[in-house]
């Protein structure tokens, strides 16, 4: 617990910064731009340096955190219940994938623990952004699949990356 409260009060944003510099959140914006036009689904991508210290002192886990933000940006209150949060911890290097009750239904959570896993694999390469693209492109594949454009090309939420 104590070299995990370092961690987060140690952790800086120009080290998240340096990992996904802007160009790199704005490719990864575009993707979700040119991802959304094909599925009916709604993307959300999400990058956090640390967490604040109490929430580290009371256990707050990245998955935690990722469902606060999943509801308080209202992932969850899309048309068709498509919406899928990629949310990132860099203190912890922690990976979440979030997904609606509609994509639930259809995607075993078994396909978005592989995917973390995959996204892991490049960030430890020091890989950000092409793991970015390639979730956002894996997860397009799923959306694509499950909740195919339905052709009114209304956009529910922000692509724009957010980062806390």
């Amino acid at each position: 617990m104590t070299a995990r409260v370092f961690r987060h009060l140690f952790a800086s944003s120009w080290l998240t910064r340096r990992k996904l510099p802007p160009a790199a959140l704005e490719a990864i914006e575009l993707a979700i731009e040119a991802s959304e036009v094909r599925h009916a689904g709604e993307l959300r991508f999400v990058v956090e340096h640390a967490l604040h210290p109490l929430a580290v002192l009371q256990g707050q886990t990245g998955r935690a955190r990722a469902l606060e933000l999943f509801s308080a940006l209202r992932i969850w209150d899309t048309e068709h219940n498509s919406g899928v949060l990629i949310y990132l911890l860099m203190a912890d290097h922690d990976i979440e994938i979030v997904v609606d009750r509609g994509v639930r239904a259809r995607v075993p959570d078994e396909r978005w623990a592989a995917l973390c896993h995959v996204l892991e694999a490049h960030f430890r390469r020091g890989d950000f952004q092409q793991g970015a693209l390639d979730a956002v492109a894996a997860i397009t594949d799923e959306l694509v699949r499950h909740f195919p454009a339905d052709g009114d090309g209304h956009n529910e939420l922000p692509d724009r990356v957010l980062v806390l």
